[in-house]
């Protein structure tokens, strides 16, 4: 979906420009533009911004430490 038409950028590049590090809006209006025209895309791109930022923070990587890794029996 379209956060922003004067610049053309959809919640899609949002998530793309915080997977590969923004996390403020002044990074996505360094990086995509957004709030530098008529700033009518503000309050949907900080939306978009918080929730993808909360799925990058969600996402658990595991990493097994030795003598943890789970015990399997063979039946």
């Amino acid at each position: 979906m379209y956060v922003c038409l004067c610049h053309g950028v959809t919640d899609g590049h949002i998530r793309e420009a915080v997977s590969q590090g923004v996390r403020s809006m002044r990074d996505l209006r360094r990086e995509l533009g957004l709030c530098g025209s008529c700033g009518r895309c503000g309050p949907h791109a900080r939306e978009v911004l918080t929730e993808a930022t909360a799925e990058i923070s969600a996402t658990a990587v595991r990493i097994p430490l030795p003598g943890t890794e789970p015990a399997y029996s063979s039946i």
